[in-house]
């Protein structure tokens, strides 16, 4: 029973590994979200979003970016916000209104969905084009044409269709950012 559970072990982390890898343009896209980042005027924030457990990375993301940053980044998943926006709009559109309330042209976003067609993803998106964000970043698994990996200026997509290995992949490339950002602060 422990030879399998230890085995099984070795299987997971050897898969994330193997994803993180197999994709070698994903560190462009690292540096090239990096120098947007260093680039963003003052005046501008980084918004980010994400469902489910996708919500709590986008948290984390954004706190720790806000800590070790001279960044303004907002994680919009206050609970009476959410339930506010998707009571009065619908649920496919509350991060949309967000976005009309506290979004502005040159604004940068991060858009975090496992699967890549979330509505309320696809909204937003939407609504931070016509704003004229400077860029929209998509963190996307399941297929590979999802409507976020097509529609992000930035797209990083894992291929798999396991939620914990996206998220836990996606997970790692928000905070390697964040490392980035503490390394160049030391």
């Amino acid at each position: 029973m422990k030879k399998n559970k230890i085995k099984y072990i070795n299987s997971y982390i050897n898969e994330i590994s193997n994803k993180i890898l197999e994709n070698e343009n994903q560190k462009e896209k690292i540096f090239e979200i990096f120098s947007v980042l260093k680039k963003l005027n003052k005046n501008n924030t980084v918004h980010v979003f994400g469902n489910g457990g996708s919500s709590s990375i986008a948290s984390h993301f954004s706190m720790d970016l806000t800590n070790n940053s001279s960044l303004k980044c907002i994680n919009h998943s206050d609970p009476s916000m959410i339930t506010c926006y998707s009571n009065d709009f619908g649920y496919e559109n509350w991060m949309k209104r967000a976005l009309e309330k506290f979004g502005k042209k040159g604004d940068l976003l991060f858009l975090i969905s496992s699967s890549g067609e979330s509505q309320n993803i696809i909204n937003s998106l939407k609504i931070a084009k016509k704003l004229k964000f400077k860029k929209i970043i998509g963190f996307s698994g399941f297929h590979k044409n999802n409507r976020l990996s097509k529609q992000a200026d930035i797209s990083f997509w894992i291929n798999s269709k396991n939620y914990n290995m996206i998220e836990n992949i996606h997970q790692i490339y928000l905070l390697l950012l964040v490392d980035l950002f503490k390394d160049i602060n030391k």
